[in-house]
């Protein structure tokens, strides 16, 4: 089991969330996507793999740097994507991992409205308003029975990271992974999680104009030659 984590400038977070990770998962490599901060140092600190990239690329490139990395050590046979803000929950991967194990599935993506809304319920007005609509322009994702098709979470087996081959380096690199699910018949399920929202993840968090920049990138990624 390999946790790939891509970062960006996360020097003040991200040693506490990968220590946390690996007192469960102690495989874990983090892509340095050109931080101009220390966290290619605390990436060390916390005793993790690291992976730079000499200058920013993006969510994406980071993303499949880190899987091309983690599927090249022997014995890797499932793979985990998973945000150095530390929104994601060690409790969600295990459940998922869980799943992947003993079900007939080769991608697991976590979900944000997998259960009824509560008075609990963290999820900003206005991202919830850029993920729903995103769900309602994308005639794949509602193909795939995917509510939350950019929620970061994922958990994958060897199939899925043998042919993930991600060209939008940005943050629009979701919604390649679900035209991936789709044109290559991976077996999908989702997983309902919880995302921790705090003060600095928030800070880094997607607006609605990125949200647009996201649809917008995904239309001119289906044009590019494969």
């Amino acid at each position: 089991m390999w946790l790939i984590v891509p970062c960006f400038n996360e020097g003040t977070v991200i040693e506490d969330v990968l220590a946390g990770a690996r007192e469960t998962f102690p495989n874990i490599v983090a892509v340095d996507d050109g931080s101009a901060d220390d966290s290619a140092a605390a990436i060390h600190r916390a005793g993790a793999h690291l992976v730079r990239h000499p200058v920013n690329l993006g969510q994406g490139a980071a993303i499949q740097t880190g899987v091309e990395y983690a599927r090249a050590q022997p014995g890797a046979r499932y793979f985990v994507t998973f945000d150095a803000d530390g929104q994601h929950q060690v409790k969600d991967v295990q459940a998922m991992v869980g799943r992947l194990r003993s079900e007939p599935i080769d991608i697991i993506v976590g979900t944000r409205f997998g259960r009824p809304r509560g008075e609990d319920d963290q999820v900003p007005l206005i991202k919830r308003l850029v993920l729903r609509t995103v769900v309602l322009l994308s005639p794949r994702t509602r193909r795939l029975g995917l509510t939350d098709a950019h929620n970061g979470l994922r958990v994958f087996n060897r199939r899925v990271a043998d042919e993930l081959n991600l060209r939008m380096n940005g943050m629009s690199h979701a919604s390649e992974f679900v035209e991936l699910m789709d044109s290559h018949g991976w077996r999908v399920a989702e997983q309902p999680v919880d995302i921790l929202y705090t003060e600095y993840s928030m800070s880094k968090g997607q607006s609605l104009l990125n949200g647009i920049n996201i649809l917008s990138d995904g239309f001119v990624g289906r044009r590019l030659p494969r």
